[in-house]
């Protein structure tokens, strides 16, 4: 069975076709700058990779040429293969705690929550209402981003401010990432070959946009975002969790808007504000290896406060069974896992410097004794999202 897996940006369109149940790749791809010159369709097949330059003037133009395409390269024999399109989708406020079949009740609700991701939750739309018309019939599902944290309690996800925001506003916690962690956590309990319900673990999504999650018995319990993606822990361009009275006062010094420090906190803070140099840990730990102070405080400064959310979710969870590494950092740089396993001794966990050298494969990273495991584990969204998508049109 074919199951589109897709990833609608506002001017970009992911994609991977999967053989399901077996969940073979058969081919992924991209389109990218849909609305603006010079569009350009991306297809890999294996090790094949094809560039296709194309006029995308809306995301329907990109959803009928990509299944033109999958159609002329013997990707898909006719477009009646494709059984169901699964389809991230960032944001589903408290409505979603699981992937749903899309109706227009559905497109609706996704609506009403896109002022909590303004850049995303239309996007996301825009990309379902396209293959809605290119494939009329072929059920549709939204796998989103926050549903695998609506497990968390309240005393997790309330906020100490007036309750009047909550219930007027929805302000509260929501998470994100969501589909990377329950992937990640449940092929964790498999290389464990301990029943996912009886395990603790502690998700480390490092890239340019980083959370963290304890999952408790396949639940998330707690995590590192919050109402928006910029709390938690400092990231490639994000601040993480600061003082907010820091936004009225600089605000203030600066006579600026306080848009434009969200701006600053959003796009010019983290690896980069900190640093000086860049938003991509490969160019800090060079520059930190050149001596560049700032460099390596920016890498350590993350590091810490990965170390301060770990030790706070297993007090949590009282225990932990595994840490574990996914997302671009966390899967290949060797050297920002040293750096935050340094800090865990309290946890007796031991890292094997060897298997440490790992990019971007499944591996337990710990010495045989460590008390707590720590694994590298590769995401797979895509993977996440077809099995949602497969269960639901079953």
């Amino acid at each position: 069975m074919i199951i589109l897996a897709v990833n609608a940006g506002s001017s970009s369109l992911k994609f991977q076709v999967l053989e399901m149940p077996s969940e073979k790749v058969k081919a992924s791809g991209v389109c990218e700058r849909i609305g603006l010159d010079q569009s350009l369709f991306t297809l890999k097949m294996d090790t094949d990779k094809k560039v296709f330059h194309h006029d995308f003037p809306t995301h329907k133009d990109a959803v009928v040429f990509l299944l033109k395409v999958l159609i002329d390269e013997a990707i898909v024999g006719a477009l009646s293969d494709i059984k169901g399109v699964g389809h991230r989708v960032v944001h589903g406020g408290e409505a979603f705690k699981d992937a749903v079949l899309i109706d227009e009740h559905v497109k609706k609700a996704i609506d009403q929550v896109s002022d909590l991701a303004p850049l995303h939750n239309p996007a996301n739309l825009m990309g379902i209402e396209a293959f809605q018309k290119a494939l009329e019939g072929v059920p549709q599902v939204a796998v989103f981003d926050t549903a695998f944290h609506q497990t968390m309690t309240e005393d997790a996800f309330m906020y100490a401010t007036p309750y009047a925001w909550y219930e007027k506003y929805q302000v509260r916690k929501y998470g994100f990432h969501g589909t990377s962690h329950k992937y990640v956590s449940q092929r964790a309990a498999e290389i464990l070959g301990k029943p996912l319900k009886e395990t603790k673990l502690i998700v480390l999504h490092i890239g340019n946009g980083a959370s963290l999650c304890a999952i408790e018995g396949g639940k998330s319990v707690d995590t590192s975002m919050g109402f928006t993606p910029l709390a938690g822990i400092p990231m490639g361009t994000r601040s993480g969790d600061i003082d907010p009275a820091i936004i009225e006062y600089i605000a203030m010094k600066e006579n600026r808007p306080l848009q434009t420090v969200l701006e600053d906190l959003n796009q010019r803070s983290g690896y980069l504000g900190v640093s000086g140099v860049s938003s991509d840990s490969r160019d800090l730990w060079i520059a930190s290896d050149q001596g560049n102070k700032r460099a390596f405080l920016a890498i350590d400064k993350q590091a810490k406060m990965i170390a301060d959310y770990i030790g706070a979710y297993v007090l949590t969870m009282n225990g932990v069974d595994a840490i574990i590494f996914t997302a671009g950092v966390g899967e290949n740089a060797p050297e920002s896992r040293a750096l935050i396993a340094k800090r865990l001794g309290f946890l007796k966990t031991k890292m094997d410097g060897k298997k440490n050298q790992v990019r971007g494969k499944e591996e337990i990273i710990s010495t045989s004794d460590s008390e707590v495991k720590l694994m590298v584990i590769p995401t797979n969204e895509e993977v996440m999202i077809a099995r949602d998508t497969l269960r639901l049109i079953k």
